[in-house]
């Protein structure tokens, strides 16, 4: 973003939890540090504890020492100085009166500079713009998360692949097959990879009609299983996002036909990504092939049923980022990495989704995450 005289951005945050603060750092810490960047100067200020490894990883151009600025303050004859009066020590130094910053930048924060009789103007997400934009060397970070999640989900799908159909139950080396059992090989597959997996979701039957349900308990026979992944590059910070819905053993029809619609859905949506697209027609040719093949959305006894989500979203250090592709308009640029993942839910029947993630190249598309898909495990 564009910044006049003595404006500035400043992030006050840990990096380890604040993709925007890595972003514009490039340095992963756990405790919260000082983001400062007006028109001619970008610096981070850290503790005696952080500020060598600072100077040899972080990506901004000064790395300063925060003592600095307390010694200041002392100087002016605060005993104890507090975060509101190092800030104002590095405003004066950095000839700042005006500051932007994100929009979950703390209130208690914001009301100690105003206080100081500095102007605070909060900026919505997305807070740097060309986080959307991702480069060569994110794609290929992007690319490495997708290539564990598949190894992920190999695993998870040879245990369900793997496990004998008895009664109502899957047993697995001799035990019930759980949906905790699935998401800890996941976890555990991941961690050795050095990605992290937080919220995976393994859901079965009447589960897998809710989009967001992690699943648990059992896993059964002839019923929809769903398998979302979103793993996080430890080192890098990037994700991967993938669906897939598989059956261990015979689905209904009804499944089959969901299954079927929401591959097509899919297919169409993913043929139409290139740039200057907008990503509510994208979303409306999915809506639109479900109800082609008679799979209506909407409420039914308190509780909705069909396609009720978006279509897809920008993903990288983020696990949703921007662009949506979704009922409201959003043009799709170059450089963009989004989600594709039509679904349909039916709380009677169960749930099937199915997501990829997709670059958008000059002159279209390309998939990221080539996995099979194949709904039946025999």
């Amino acid at each position: 973003m564009e910044l006049e005289p003595g404006s500035a951005i400043l992030i006050y945050e840990a990096s380890e939890n604040d993709s925007n603060m890595f972003y514009a750092t490039g340095f992963l810490a756990p405790d919260k540090f000082i983001y400062l960047k007006t028109r001619d100067r970008e610096a981070i200020f850290l503790s005696d504890l952080e500020i060598d490894r600072a100077r040899s990883q972080a990506k901004v151009r000064e790395v300063l020492p925060l003592k600095r600025f307390i010694a200041k303050s002392k100087e002016r004859g605060v005993e104890s100085p507090k975060i509101a009066d190092v800030l104002q020590e590095i405003f004066e130094e950095f000839e700042v009166r005006e500051l932007i910053v994100p929009s979950n930048f703390g209130v208690k924060y914001a009301d100690l500079v105003r206080e100081r009789g500095y102007k605070v103007s909060f900026k919505d997400e997305p807070f740097f713009e060309e986080r959307r934009h991702k480069t060569p060397q994110e794609v290929e970070f992007i690319r490495n998360a997708i290539k564990a999640a598949q190894t992920a989900l190999d695993r998870a799908i040879d245990m369900i692949s793997g496990s004998r159909i008895q009664g109502d139950l899957l047993v697995y080396n001799g035990e019930p097959l759980t949906s905790e059992r699935v998401k800890r090989e996941i976890s555990v597959t991941l961690i050795g990879m050095d990605y992290l997996a937080k919220h995976t979701i393994v859901a079965c039957g009447a589960q897998s009609a809710e989009p967001h349900n992690r699943g648990s308990g059992p896993l059964r026979p002839h019923q929809p299983i769903v398998i979302d992944l979103f793993p996080k590059d430890l080192n890098t910070g990037y994700h991967a996002d993938m669906t897939r819905t598989v059956v261990r053993g015979e689905a209904s029809e009804e499944v089959k036909r969901m299954f079927d619609a929401v591959l097509l859905a899919q297919k169409r949506a993913i043929d139409m990504i290139k740039p200057g697209v907008d990503g509510k027609d994208v979303h409306n040719a999915v809506v639109e092939t479900f109800k082609e093949m008679g799979f209506e959305t909407g409420e039914v006894e308190g509780k909705m049923q069909g396609f009720f989500h978006g279509t897809g979203h920008g993903i990288g250090l983020d696990v949703h980022e921007w662009p949506r592709i979704s009922s409201s308009s959003e043009i799709l640029e170059e450089g963009d990495v989004v989600t594709v993942e039509p679904g349909l839910y039916y709380p009677q029947i169960g749930g099937v989704r199915i997501e990829d993630d997709v670059l958008v190249t000059e002159n279209g598309r390309e998939v990221l995450s080539e996995y099979p898909k194949v709904l039946e495990l025999k």
